[in-house]
């Protein structure tokens, strides 16, 4: 080892040790002036702001934003901490989206204390925290979620601003949906004297069905000699009630999310085409499109592979045994992957058109799908058995994207609840557009999820009677920023007209 490398390797040595103790932020007197100007010629850490640094990795490109949406979070937490001591917490609206378990990385962080000096800090990624001017609020009304001070679930639905409730509506019925009764709501109400915040409240728990909710609120109000005058403050009322009981949010998210996207989706998306399908011929098509699918959705994902190298692998005339220079090549497995699941899609393709609920074909077939994607790569000793064991056991982040999928737990109160919504959705155009959307907004699985989300798609293609379609590389950027869209700022619109104008292509 070159005296270079060894320099750099004692340099890691302190760096891993750092993260090893739980640190995420890095303030610059941990980390000595020699390992620090190391770290950071070659890569291995990134100057958020003066004195203040997160890890990276040396093979991000510039601009790749990756390690600083997957340590956003962390850092803030620390970071603040460090500046305030305890003395702050983040706004009613981001404590909303904190406590559904919505951790999508915001433009500006909010943040209240009575030390701040109502002007932003810049960080990385025109991503910025603007501290105000604020007293606290009372102690009672303060939680700690993953080292963040935030307002409680009661206090924040109080304090949050009314045009949070037309503008963040998913958000906002996703925390109402979590409430289980009124008490904790009233003791803050009554607290403050906010008969007018009361009457928002009672009429936006009405909005989504919690009638007795709405109503133990104005009861308890007027019991304490306060006149109310109950108001929605929604835009609209979907057509979608909660139970009484208190449901994981992360599927109430999802549902809602459905119910608010499908018109949109209804609105902009070619009509089905209603014709009978000779299902031979469709299948024939399927088969012609293979290759052109394969090369895009794999070069999509980074795989550098070639048509005529596709061709070989469906042609049987490419075979990974121990004298193949390719066997451990990881374009040459994910090509053998994707012709091996592509077998399996077109089984499930062949039921939903001879009727089969296209929900349900998915649930009971969408785990062959992912096991024929890795198997290959499994075989040859590139990724552990264990890879393919389920859903993912840990978190993921999504490269250049500002969403931060669920974490293992919710994965798996999300996915039922997407087959469920698949099988009872009567539209096509809804079923294609939020069947992929929903998935990749979820992100099950630690790999693949792209590709499995475009083979849902064409999937639930089938069940509308349109043509399997092809997400060309060409619009990488435009389909990704489209799916940020989507995530980030609950539009799915621009999604929806991509998917549409790649069917327009084809007229």
């Amino acid at each position: 080892m070159s005296d270079v490398s060894q320099k750099l390797a004692y340099s890691l040595e302190q760096l891993q040790q750092l993260q090893g103790s739980g640190v995420v932020a890095i303030k610059s007197e941990q980390l000595s002036r020699v390992h620090r100007e190391r770290l950071l010629k070659h890569g291995f850490i990134r100057e958020v702001i003066r004195g203040w640094y997160i890890a990276a990795m040396p093979d991000e490109k510039p601009g790749d934003s990756t390690s600083w949406y997957s340590s956003f979070w962390d850092f803030c937490a620390a970071y603040l901490s460090e500046r305030f001591d305890s003395s702050w917490c983040l706004s009613p609206e981001q404590s909303i989206s904190l406590h559904i378990g919505d951790k999508t990385v915001p433009q500006q962080l909010l943040v209240r204390t009575p030390n701040g000096n109502n002007k932003p800090t810049a960080f990385l990624h025109n991503t910025s925290i603007f501290d105000v001017r604020l007293n606290m609020p009372d102690l009672k009304q303060i939680e700690h979620v993953a080292g963040l001070n935030v307002y409680s679930l009661a206090a924040a639905l109080v304090y949050c601003s009314p045009n949070h409730f037309q503008k963040a509506p998913i958000q906002l019925r996703t925390a109402l949906s979590m409430v289980a009764d009124a008490s904790d709501l009233l003791s803050v109400l009554l607290a403050g004297n906010h008969s007018v915040i009361a009457g928002r409240l009672a009429g936006a728990f009405r909005n989504i069905g919690r009638d007795l909710i709405a109503d133990n609120i104005l009861k308890g109000m007027q019991a304490a000699d306060f006149k109310v005058q109950e108001q929605d403050p929604f835009a609209d009322k979907l057509q979608l009630s909660f139970g009484r009981r208190e449901v994981s949010p992360y599927v109430n998210r999802i549902r809602l999310m459905w119910a608010q996207m499908r018109e949109a989706v209804i609105a902009h998306f070619p009509v089905n085409p209603n014709q009978a399908i000779d299902i031979e011929t469709y299948m024939a098509e399927v088969e012609d499109k293979y290759v052109t699918d394969a090369f895009h959705s794999l070069s999509i994902e980074g795989y550098r592979v070639s048509r005529e190298f596709i061709d070989l692998v469906r042609s049987g005339q490419w075979q990974a045994d121990g004298s193949d220079e390719n066997k451990k090549h990881l374009d040459a497995m994910a090509a053998k992957g994707y012709w091996d699941a592509f077998l399996q899609v077109k089984k499930a393709v062949r039921a939903v058109l001879e009727g089969k609920n296209p929900g349900e074909v998915l649930e009971l077939t969408h785990s062959d799908w992912y096991l024929a994607l890795f198997g290959p790569s499994v075989a040859a000793g590139i990724i552990k058995p264990s890879d393919l064991a389920g859903y993912r056991t840990g978190p993921v982040y999504i490269r250049q994207s500002m969403h931060t999928p669920p974490n293992r737990e919710a994965v798996r109160d999300m996915m039922p609840t997407l087959f469920d919504l698949l099988a009872e959705e009567e539209n096509a155009a809804v079923r294609v557009v939020l069947g992929h959307f929903v998935f990749v907004y979820i992100h099950p699985y630690f790999d693949g999820n792209g590709r499995m989300a475009r083979f849902i798609m064409n999937l639930m293609m089938a069940s509308g009677g349109y043509p399997w379609t092809v997400v060309p590389v060409e619009r990488r950027n435009e389909y990704m920023q489209a799916l940020e869209s989507a995530s980030v700022q609950q539009d799915i619109v621009p999604f929806t007209q991509f998917l549409a104008s790649l069917l327009k292509a084809m007229d």
